[in-house]
């Protein structure tokens, strides 16, 4: 490097040290100015909280969660939402009545501008700014030290249960000039308590033998040191086993711990209780041994609607199946095994509280009912119980209708509709039937299309689909997948149409899917067959789509003097054969100046590849398997994990029936059925999400990994179009645009780059920053590469050892979003952090700025 830009460079780094120095030390100024002008002489803002355990600081959540007053929250250490509760007015009426109200010459002069109505609306609107201002940020936390003595109480507390029986627990004040405070808790645990003895005394001989007869499943072990939670749990775990052993009566308020820790400090001692059942009356209260009860009829009300019973309606319909009653008070409209197969209530039975749990579940996800209602009446004369199930039917027909607008590379504007309908109960076996059709209509400048109509492309299609609630299968598959599994079939029949995008295709679909989820976390998904058809009714159009490619035949033809400067290789609007096919024959057929070892020739081989495997049109015969396990609890639950695992297997039946039959190849050597080549591969997807939850609701560190791979082999060199990896995106690697990115170093200007071989991460920080505006701070790093193919073979895009890891992309970036509560709205800035497409020196930060960052726009979070 020149000394004298060195010199340059090192000047520029220390000048811009200087101005980071300069701005770090102006927001610590304004920080201290500002975040104590609304506390009181004798007040105090609470900045930090220091919890010291054994003599050492902890930042466990659990932990750092229980001070009852914490400091004011914000990005690092700036409490922004307290610099904007700060900049509202306390006393906004006095303020607005002494400067504005009581001088009469100031309000006149107002109102000669203003209506007296738009006046008050000032004045109004003034108020209200200042109450959003209040509401948008947080007050500041004052000390209050009885706060921190019940914090100290909490800490002792929470140490007991977790089987530091003898804990201590203390506190310091720290308290400055500048009316803050820090305040510090240490906490000595000494030695931990641990089960030394568990005794039992059960009044009901019938509960003791459960319990004698499950006591191995215990929570409580000996020798295992002393924690609430596993006395709350295992008093939950003996309610559990005795409401689905048969006692209908028997509650958790029946199960009593009594821990004796006097003997020994080090070791405790256990003993549970589990009282009879106490019977009250309206003046009387009686205790009795629990009874184990069993079913004594199970009726079923096919259609418990609130008309019909507040009508008080006779029935007109009844049967009995298989010990079942079935009601109807209209003729009934259900197949008898439709509705008991989803009833795991048996006549005859103990009672069992998972049953009537696996019976609402089941009818609610047959989605054909309002509310299923399971309810017991208590026969005590003989300890038994008649279950009743009260059915209130959905409309047989719903229709639905959706509208949307949307823009992209394809179309400058679009409009788009859908319309459903959905039949239910149509076989009278609780199938469910949907309908649907989709249409849109939109603009688009295509070089190759003189049409002057605005609207000049369009979209049409129509999909039938039928879900089964059972498995449709030739044989019982009740021993291999039970009803608890709640196993569905799907038949899905699509086609849809295209003129004008892309290469107008024609594509047609049929799936034949079962669907069965072994517990409530884990869900399995079969497709049995997959058959896709896509055709392509204008490869003529190819280079008036992948104008980059267009582009560079004519700068090639241009370079050789195949055609004039200025002169282009036009795209014709017939079936013709194209000026720019006839010159990438030329170029291939050595009818050109160029050889196969110049750059050009290589460039226009591969244009030439991509063109006949992105034309062709494509059939897939598939079947495969999805596994997924989701560990979230619920919509706020912000600490779980997600692993899906995909595997796909296409071909191999067409390949064998091809085979048998004895039917030929084509030229290259390929089968064929139905005139079209079919695709034969193996696809594998592997991704896992894990969130972690911090202090704070919003406060999310989520990670992503994704791996996938696809690999063409027997009938097929390459993968389709439709089943290979893209990466880039608003939901990807946020710093390039989508199919922008990669395959690996190359510096493809494709208008969709596209590979069979997949790796990407993301790790992104989100935190709220003030009322629904959230922020997020971001990693993302990936790519795609060809690997185990047959066609391309170029270096650079190619994934060829564990030295093509070096040219995984990473982008990184900040993001703001607006929780709107059903949706989020999502606007990403992504950096190009390390760009493998330029040389290796280069590779970080170069294009690092504004300028070149990615704008992302979404709905709902990238993962």
């Amino acid at each position: 490097m020149n000394p004298k830009y060195q010199k340059l460079v090192f000047k520029n780094k220390n000048l811009c040290i200087t101005k980071i120095i300069l701005t770090f030390s102006l927001l610590v100024f304004l920080y201290s100015c500002n975040t104590v002008k609304r506390i009181a002489d004798n007040e105090y803002l609470l900045v930090e909280n220091k919890i010291k355990v054994d003599g050492s600081v902890t930042k466990k959540e659990r932990v750092t969660n229980i001070p009852i007053q914490k400091p004011n929250s914000g990005i690092g250490l700036f409490p922004l939402r307290l610099h904007i509760y700060n900049l509202a007015r306390p006393n906004i009426d006095s303020i607005l009545q002494e400067k504005i109200l009581n001088d009469s010459s100031k309000v006149k002069r107002k109102t000669n501008v203003l209506s007296k109505k738009q006046f008050d609306r000032e004045l109004q609107a003034r108020k209200n700014f200042n109450s959003w201002l209040k509401r948008t940020g947080e007050a500041p936390t004052i000390l209050d030290e009885d706060k921190v003595k019940k914090t100290k109480n909490r800490l002792r507390a929470y140490y007991y249960k977790r089987g530091w029986l003898y804990n201590e627990v203390d506190y310091t004040i720290e308290k400055d000039s500048n009316k803050r405070a820090k305040v510090t808790y240490s906490v000595t645990k000494n030695n931990p308590s641990t089960l030394d003895s568990l005794t039992t005394t059960i009044q009901t001989p019938v509960v003791d033998s459960i319990y004698q007869a499950t006591k191995n499943e215990s929570l409580l072990k000996f020798g295992e040191q002393y924690d609430a939670d596993n006395f709350t749990n295992e008093r939950s775990r003996i309610n559990t086993v005795m409401r689905n052993s048969g006692l209908y009566f028997f509650g958790q308020d029946y199960v009593r711990f009594e821990v004796d820790t006097f003997k020994s400090r080090s070791k405790f001692n256990a003993e549970l209780f589990i009282d009879n059942r106490v019977i009250r009356a309206e003046d009387s209260t009686r205790i009795e041994p629990f009874k184990v009860y069993k079913i004594k009829e199970v009726n079923i009300f096919t259609d418990a609607s609130n008309a019909n019973m507040i009508q008080g309606k006779t029935i007109t319909d009844s049967t009995n199946y298989n010990g079942y009653n079935l009601y109807s008070f209209d003729k009934l409209k259900f197949k008898p095994k439709a509705l008991t197969d989803a009833v795991f209530i048996k006549k005859g039975d103990i009672y069992r509280d998972i049953d009537r749990t696996r019976t609402s579940r089941y009818l609610n996800q047959l989605q054909m009912f309002l509310y299923p209602g399971v309810n017991y009446v208590a026969n005590e004369a003989d300890s038994t119980l008649t279950a009743n199930i009260f059915l209130s039917p959905r409309k047989k027909y719903e229709l639905g209708i959706s509208f949307d607008v949307s823009q992209s590379n394809i179309q400058k504007v679009g409009f788009s509709f859908s319309t459903g309908l959905k039949i239910r109960n149509i076989f009278r076996g609780a199938e469910t039937l949907d309908i649907s059709a989709i249409g849109s209509i939109g603009a688009s400048e295509d070089i190759s299309d003189t049409d002057n109509t605005f609207f000049n492309i369009n979209e049409f299609g129509g999909s039938v689909s039928l879900t089964i609630p059972r498995l449709f299968f030739p044989i019982n598959t009740e021993k291999i997948i039970p009803k608890t599994m709640s196993p569905n079939t799907i038949i899905n029949l699509t086609a849809t149409s295209q003129q004008n995008i892309g290469l107008d295709r024609q594509t047609l679909s049929s799936i034949f899917e079962y669907n069965w989820f072994p517990s409530q976390k884990v869900t399995n998904s079969l497709e049995l067959f997959n058959v896709q058809y896509v055709r392509n009714l204008n490869p003529e159009n190819y280079f008036g789509v992948y104008t980059n490619s267009f582009n560079r035949l004519n700068e090639i033809a241009t370079t050789i003097g195949y055609i004039n400067a200025g002169e282009t290789l036009q795209v014709p609007n017939t079936n013709d054969f194209s000026p720019a096919d006839m010159f990438i024959d030329d170029v291939l057929n050595g009818n050109t100046s160029l050889t196969q070892v110049d750059d050009a020739f290589i460039d226009v081989n591969n244009i030439n590849q991509r063109q006949d495997r992105l034309t062709e049109n494509n059939l897939i015969i598939s079947s495969s398997f999805d596994y997924t396990r989701d560990t979230r609890s619920d919509l706020t639950d912000n600490d779980f994990s997600r692993f899906k695992y995909h595997v796909e297997l296409a071909g191999n039946l067409a390949s064998g029936i091809a085979s048998l039959a004895g039917l030929d190849k084509n030229t290259d050597g390929r089968y064929e059925l139905f005139n079209v080549p079919f695709s034969q591969y193996f696809k594998t997807e592997i991704d896992y999400v894990k969130y972690f939850g911090f202090r704070g609701k919003k406060n999310i560190l989520a990670f992503r990994s994704y791996f996938g791979v696809a690999i063409p082999f027997g009938n097929s060199n390459n993968i389709p179009f439709v089943e290979s990896f893209f990466a880039g995106g608003p939901n990807d690697n946020r710093a390039w645009t989508a199919y922008d990115l990669g395959p690996g170093r190359s510096q493809n200007t494709n208008e969709f780059n596209e590979a069979n071989l997949k790796l990407h991460f993301s790790l992104e920080q989100r935190f709220n920053l003030f009322g629904s505006f959230d922020g997020a701070l971001f990693i993302d790093a990936g790519n795609i590469w060809n690997a185990f193919d047959n066609v391309v073979d170029d270096p650079e895009s190619t994934f060829t050892n564990l030295k093509s890891l070096r040219d995984i992309a990473v982008g990184s970036g900040f993001g703001l979003r607006y929780d709107f509560r059903f949706f989020v709205l999502r606007g990403d800035v992504g950096f190009k952090t390390y760009d493998p497409s330029l040389p290796m020196g280069d590779r970080w930060f170069t294009n690092y700025n504004f300028s070149n960052a990615t704008y992302n726009i979404g709905i709902n979070y990238p993962f």
